[in-house]
């Protein structure tokens, strides 16, 4: 039996999963790690971590399967987008890894936007915008903040990058993440050399990865030491892969144009297939042949939302109990019995493009309990993605339905939330976890056993189930929507530069 290894390298763990050709999971086992927060928005993370629970989890996912290892063909994996290290010589993290929700290179991202390269146009209408999020700033923030660090680096790359380069000893980049985050054009010439030359920093193209490689191309196959770390043959072929939503479209089987994949996890990210080139205000790309050849990918995000309510739990010293939250939130009415939230925590990514946004909770009132805020964020994350695609059809982009894979899958009252705050059906496949679908299939795909991506899809992403929205609710979010655009500029003009 042929067999794929998928793993999904997330915000909190890594996870790996083996599938058959029909798409049928054989086993799951996730190896979880830390992200270390600081202020200014700052979040890192140990690559070291992250290849000791790659390890850990193949081994799992291997016994779990009862599987002879010889039966594995290939591997694939996507990992969180952005998230950016710098290593020596030998391969080794100089520095933790800044997480692709850190925003400490907000500067930074301005001087990229000042340069006015024709290679900003990707985004928005016209020129930028560019998040601090992104490889280029974050970058340059090391260069000029830790200039040792900066120097002494063989390779500045992502999670992905790095992962491959320990599998493979090859220093290889996706197409599809730098395609999506480090301004490079696979139709116009490869690496933005007119930014790095105009921030003084065209060193950085000698350290980034000297491949670039599309999903579902082969990278190589694992090395000894590799092999015998995972307990896999060296035969394994390592298939490229990419950042974990658009590979999580493959997942959701998000590949016509029209089409509208949301993937939830720790944040949101919203991406449609389009036929042809689309810039709009509020909207990033689109991007061409970062996941499908010959068609263009259209994208908005959340830079906070599972997040969110992970931070609830905390904050309410780890005693939420989500089951009894769910049940409790679920018989209110919408708008939380006054309870609004804005989802920018972590800053916003879309449609504001503004890292120094924040979130808020307001309406509050002593007879409010912990379920009326847990509803309220909820509802504030569907908000935040009703703005993006609001941000979308201003844009000329529309969808008839969303499809939703990843965590928020998990609670019936976030996916009816989804449905009735974007007045849009939600269709969710069988298997939500569509990092690690899409992994498999490119796996498969990169294995020879099928034609094209469209082919696998076909074979492997099983449909599901269909949440309709509610034509009362839809209603009343409506008021309640317009409402919550109104924080924005609010809080913006409160708050200043925090806001």
């Amino acid at each position: 039996m042929a067999c794929y290894l998928a793993a999904d390298g997330g915000t909190e763990s890594l996870r790996v999963r083996i599938f058959d050709l029909s798409g049928n999971c054989l086993a799951s086992v996730a190896a979880p790690y830390e992200t270390k927060f600081y202020p200014g928005a700052r979040a890192e993370q140990d690559p070291e971590d992250w290849w000791s629970s790659l390890t850990k989890a193949t081994r799992g996912a291997l016994a779990e399967a009862g599987i002879d290892p010889r039966e594995v063909e290939a591997m694939a994996f996507a990992t969180t987008c952005c998230t950016v290290v710098a290593l020596d010589a030998e391969g080794r993290a100089l520095r933790p890894a800044l997480m692709w929700m850190d925003v400490r290179a907000s500067a930074e991202a301005d001087a990229v936007l000042a340069t006015g390269d024709a290679a900003l146009r990707i985004n928005g209408a016209g020129q930028g915008p560019v998040s601090a999020e992104w490889m280029i700033p974050k970058a340059l923030w090391l260069k000029r903040n830790e200039p040792a660090n900066f120097d002494r680096a063989r390779t500045i790359c992502e999670y992905q990058d790095f992962l491959t380069l320990r599998l493979t000893g090859e220093r290889v980049a996706s197409l599809d993440n730098a395609g999506l985050r480090w301004h490079y054009s696979s139709r116009n010439g490869g690496w933005a050399t007119g930014i790095l030359r105009a921030l003084g920093m065209e060193e950085l193209v000698e350290k980034w990865p000297a491949r670039v490689l599309a999903p579902g191309e082969v990278v190589g196959t694992l090395t000894s030491r590799a092999a015998a770390e995972l307990g896999l043959p060296q035969s394994v072929k390592v298939v490229q892969g990419g950042a974990d939503a658009l590979i999580g479209m493959i997942g959701l089987g998000v590949a016509q144009p029209g089409q509208l994949a949301l993937i939830t996890g720790s944040s949101h990210l919203q991406f449609g297939v389009t036929s042809a080139p689309l810039h709009a205000p509020g909207v990033w790309g689109a991007y061409p042949d970062i996941v499908y050849p010959d068609r263009w990918i259209v994208e908005g995000g959340q830079t906070s939302t599972g997040s969110i309510i992970n931070w609830l739990r905390r904050f309410t010293g780890g005693t939420l109990d989500l089951d009894q939250m769910n049940a409790k939130a679920a018989a209110l009415p919408p708008g939380a019995e006054g309870v609004i939230v804005q989802d920018h925590f972590q800053g916003n990514r879309t449609p504001y493009t503004d890292p120094l946004s924040r979130g808020a909770i307001v309406g509050l009132t002593l007879a409010h309990e912990p379920h009326h805020v847990f509803r309220a964020i909820m509802e504030g994350i569907g908000f935040g993605t009703r703005a993006i695609l609001d941000a979308f059809a201003a844009g000329g982009y529309t969808s008839n339905e969303i499809t939703v894979g990843g965590g928020a899958t998990a609670s019936d009252l976030w996916m009816q939330i989804h449905a009735d705050t974007a007045g849009l059906p939600v269709r969710i496949p069988h298997s939500p976890d569509a990092p690690s679908v899409g992994s498999a299939v490119l796996a498969a795909y990169g294995a020879g056993r099928f034609a094209s991506i469209d082919e696998g899809i076909a074979a492997m992403v099983k449909p599901g189930r269909v949440v309709e929205p509610d034509p009362a609710n839809v209603a009343a979010y409506a008021e309640i929507y317009a409402r919550y655009k109104a924080l924005y500029p609010a809080l913006k003009s409160a708050l200043g530069s925090g806001a």
